[in-house]
């Protein structure tokens, strides 16, 4: 029951490396499964979302961030009839390029990076089902459809510019087509990473105590939510009183991306998923009312949540990390895992090359990892503010790359 604009898997734009379709699964399925066995995808639960991953059981980490973007997802491309599994395929994938400690740690990459070619997580990504999951005997990566790569590439819209490294270097070999928008399906994944970290980190925000239950009650949107809340139970104790709240915001988040982007593609009205790439703008979008709430309440958690004083430092700490480990491994590459090694001595004298292995490396790190292997080599302990503590105890936040409010706007704005 799809519709016509939707990505249907017998008009998929194959693989790079051709392979005989499945007997039960499509295309699109087998994309999903293999982005869910991936060790990239496991490593996920040991990175950092918002908290640092060690600071407690209920805080989100990268992985269950990825998994409530794949359930916004589905839910939004059932609506609107798209392909649900390349939607889940997507929304899976989206962060698997992120380096340790979020987007502190790409910060650090980046500017490590910049004299060889730069660092960026969602090129990263494409990196890693392409090139650096080795477990196939055929191909290294993961082998994706062109539209799941498609997705990936363009999570934020048409690359133009500048083509980070790591995604030039397939693209040259598998036309993704980068100055065109992406599927509905894709979209719909991207914007559900919006839906989901903007409901999670309030949840998370709460909970660390950053913020009170009746300051987020003033914001927009969250006004009219509390007072239904209260309307329809009063007295309700306050736990349940925010988490009541919250879903209530959850739903209109879903609810507005459906109907505006039901109403884009009517007006549309394209006849394949050809008609929506070169559409010209994002079909899935936010109305302009709720992207200018959107806008006040990620300027609230930027300067309360992401940028509180006590995060300052912890940033300070884990870039220091970083940026010890990357010159670490440039100058003694023999300090690399064994399985590493064949790659350096395949580039030798090629300083370039050796960084992108050193990068590579480092990136695929997981938090915890990264803290205890910082303090294996340079003989150290972990300075306090990145030792495990109990559940609960504040130690890091991340989210937004600068320190610019200005920049909580994303490509999707209306």
């Amino acid at each position: 029951m799809l519709a016509p604009y939707a990505s249907h898997p017998d008009q998929s734009r194959g693989r790079l490396y051709p392979e005989e379709e499945s007997t039960f699964r499509s295309c699109y399925q087998r994309d999903r499964d293999r982005i869910i066995h991936a060790s990239a995808f496991r490593r996920l639960k040991h990175k950092t979302q918002v908290f640092i991953e060690h600071e407690g059981d209920y805080f989100r980490t990268r992985l269950t961030h990825s998994i409530e973007v794949a359930q916004v997802a589905r839910t939004i491309s059932g609506a609107l009839k798209l392909n649900p599994e390349l939607t889940e395929a997507v929304a899976l994938a989206h962060d698997l390029g992120h380096p340790p400690f979020g987007h502190t740690g790409e910060d650090a990459l980046s500017a490590l990076m910049q004299p060889y070619g730069g660092f960026d997580h969602n090129a990263q990504a494409i990196r890693i089902v392409t090139s650096l999951e080795r477990t196939y005997a055929e191909w290294d990566g993961l082998n994706l459809t062109w539209d799941c790569l498609e997705g990936l590439a363009k999570h934020n819209g048409p690359v133009t510019g500048d083509v980070p490294y790591a995604l030039a270097g397939y693209n040259a070999r598998h036309d993704l087509e980068l100055h065109t928008h992406a599927s509905a399906e894709a979209q719909v994944a991207a914007l559900s990473d919006d839906i989901a970290y903007n409901n999670h980190d309030l949840h998370d925000g709460l909970r660390a105590e950053l913020f009170s239950t009746d300051e987020l009650s003033e914001l927009p949107i969250l006004q009219t939510c509390f007072a239904e809340v209260d309307a329809q139970y009063p007295g309700l104790n306050y736990y349940r009183r925010r988490h009541e709240a919250l879903r209530r915001f959850f739903g209109i988040l879903v609810e507005d991306v459906i109907n505006v982007t039901r109403a884009n593609l009517a007006n549309l009205d394209p006849a394949h998923v050809g008609d929506v790439r070169g559409a010209g703008s994002m079909l899935a979008r936010f109305s302009n009312g709720i992207w200018a709430d959107l806008k006040v309440i990620r300027e609230f958690l930027f300067h309360r949540m992401y940028r509180a004083p006590e995060v300052v430092e912890t940033r300070r700490m884990v870039t220091e990390i970083v940026r010890d480990l990357f010159p670490l491994f440039m100058q003694q590459p023999d300090l690399l895992p064994k399985q590493w090694r064949k790659d350096v001595e395949e580039v030798e004298g090629d300083e370039t090359a050796l960084a992108r292995i050193v990068c590579d490396y480092i990136s695929g790190m997981t938090d915890r990892f990264a803290i205890v292997e910082h303090a294996r080599l340079t003989g150290t302990e972990p300075e306090p503010g990145l030792r495990a503590s109990g559940p609960g105890h504040l130690r890091y936040v991340d989210r937004m790359k600068t320190a610019d409010p200005a920049s909580v706007q994303r490509c999707k704005v209306p």
